[in-house]
């Protein structure tokens, strides 16, 4: 089926699933998580994997072994289209509403050794730094783990020492509560945000 929007009702459910994220809540709403949530996002990307591929909808179920919270639930859903090494586009909707990402979200000791190499060389760190400069003029969020101090064996004087501390690099953009969400043309305002966001994609593909 064609993607119509998320409906009001998947709102709902991630606000009332922060109060009682518990499994009675949870079973006794799980067709609503089905019908608002899980098979909108389904029809989502449907339509956007022609361009960017095929999505990963991730599983709604925290892995709470290693956690001190054991709440059972995630209080958002999200997708991730993966074009390298924990690289790609992002889509997600909880409670505060949608969400677009892309980046890469973490890095082996050696693809992160690259990508710093990457950021150090005058020509190729200059670009990143350019592309991170321009998404945040034009309104993304730059995230990310980055560490505290400069990494070691590189210099603090570094003059992009900011880029250099980074873990993993993304950018978001929100929808929030705009009735876009809830229709059809949020299709065609993803696309264009993922479409923005390719260079970036690009950058660290082609030097991680």
């Amino acid at each position: 089926m064609a993607f119509t929007g998320f409906p009001e009702a998947a709102l709902d459910f991630y606000d009332d699933l922060e109060i009682d994220n518990s499994k009675v809540f949870w079973d006794e709403h799980k067709d609503t998580y089905r019908s608002a949530v899980a098979e909108p996002m389904g029809e989502l990307t449907d339509e956007l994997a022609g361009e960017f591929g095929a999505a990963k909808i991730f599983r709604p179920y925290r892995d709470v072994r290693f956690s001190k919270d054991k709440t059972p639930y995630k209080t958002h859903q999200g997708a991730f289209v993966a074009v390298g090494p924990a690289t790609g586009y992002y889509v997600q909707i909880g409670a505060p509403g949608v969400r677009v990402g892309a980046g890469f979200y973490e890095a082996s000791a050696e693809r992160l050794a690259a990508l710093r190499s990457a950021i150090d060389n005058a020509i190729h760190g200059a670009e990143l730094e350019q592309l991170v400069r321009k998404y945040s003029r034009t309104g993304w969020e730059i995230g990310g783990d980055a560490l505290k101090t400069a990494p070691r064996g590189w210099s603090p004087d570094h003059p992009r020492i900011e880029l250099l501390r980074h873990k993993s690099l993304t950018i978001t953009r929100d929808y929030g509560f705009d009735e876009v969400i809830h229709s059809a043309a949020l299709v065609r305002e993803v696309r264009k945000d993922w479409r923005v966001a390719t260079p970036l994609i690009d950058w660290v593909c082609r030097h991680g």
